[in-house]
């Protein structure tokens, strides 16, 4: 297989989205808003959040891992975006 070929098959898959849509998602048990506010998490945040369910929040300089989402995440996160994994 080429280099090429190796690295899209270790590419990690995650879904875009902002706080507001986040915040929207919760479940028991995941990040509480207040919790997600301690770190920094806004409405109009930008987040990603990968297949496994961590959640990264962008800051300035970089992406930071702030928690993570448990369940069926990937059915109500397509549902509420209307996106796919990229």
């Amino acid at each position: 297989m080429s280099p090429a070929g190796n690295e899209r098959t270790k590419k990690t898959e995650f879904i875009e989205t902002t706080g507001r849509v986040l915040l929207r998602i919760l479940t028991d048990g995941e990040p509480s808003p207040e919790e997600l506010a301690n770190v920094g998490v806004r409405e109009d945040s930008i987040v990603r959040i990968n297949r496994q369910g961590d959640i990264e929040l962008r800051r300035r300089d970089c992406w930071d891992v702030i928690g993570g989402l448990l369940g069926d995440f990937e059915h109500r996160l397509r549902r509420e975006t209307g996106l796919d994994w990229a």
